[in-house]
């Protein structure tokens, strides 16, 4: 959605952060002008700004002379605990889960009220995928986002059913009530499915890692299709899960 990233402070610190939060999944390569017009800052003060962090290495320039996030800030967020520590344990799991099935496998946690995808392995068969590794989605349109959601505090399932669902197929349910029973069937079956909810041509089936009763991440599988793969994949997922949170 277009618009300010948001309202900067007054000292050099908040104005760079406003700088680098003027980037999104919507909005990966931005103008100086852009910039400036996202973060609220002057254009002359941006200038000045976006310099140093070229020259640190936290933005680059492409070749269309747009600015990208740089290297260094990316190699920084790979330090975060949520990549390192749940993506090392998780991924040898996630590779025998691939290597069974040849589909594409997502790891992915809850950051706020949305999906954040850890990460991705992709799948040999041609199935539209709308994730990338770093992205963040909305929770009611995939499956690893619902099975989140379904063991999320009982505030967090409140926050996403009081909020307009958007819609991004004429599949996604967009309406809260729906929403809920799903919600509460994921929580008594342990899984949750879509149906081209996110794009068209693509299911998934996650199931929640659960440790101690508390959903820290999500792992699952976009398909083509689930009416015959369903108990196969639930049941695959499921050990893996259990092997993830042990380790955990």
């Amino acid at each position: 959605m277009a618009g300010r990233a948001g309202t900067p402070g007054t000292t050099v610190t908040s104005r760079t952060l406003a700088i680098l939060a003027a980037f999104n999944e919507q909005h990966r390569s931005l103008t100086l002008t852009e910039i400036a017009t996202r973060s609220g800052i002057s254009r002359p003060t941006a200038h000045r700004l976006i310099a140093e962090l070229t020259g640190w290495g936290a933005l680059r320039r492409d070749s269309h002379g747009r600015y990208v996030i740089g290297r260094r800030l990316w190699n920084l967020g790979m330090l975060a605990p949520v990549q390192t520590d749940l993506r090392e344990t998780a991924s040898p799991f996630l590779h025998d889960l691939y290597g069974a099935t040849l589909e594409t496998v997502h790891l992915a946690v809850r950051d706020g009220l949305e999906t954040l995808y850890v990460d991705r392995l992709a799948g040999h068969r041609s199935v539209p995928i709308v994730s990338t590794i770093g992205s963040r989605l909305p929770m009611h349109a995939t499956g690893v986002g619902k099975v989140l959601l379904a063991f999320a505090p009982p505030e967090v399932q409140q926050a996403v059913l009081g909020a307009p669902l958007r819609r991004f197929t004429r599949y996604t349910v967009t309406t809260a009530p729906r929403l809920a029973d799903q919600l509460e069937r994921a929580r008594s079956e342990g899984y949750a499915t879509t149906v081209e909810e996110m794009s068209a041509g693509a299911c998934s089936v996650a199931v929640p890692v659960l440790v101690e009763n508390t959903a820290v991440a999500a792992i699952g599988f976009v398909v083509p299709d689930l009416r015959r793969t369903r108990p196969r994949l639930v049941a695959a997922l499921q050990v893996a899960a259990q092997g993830i949170a042990r380790s955990l």
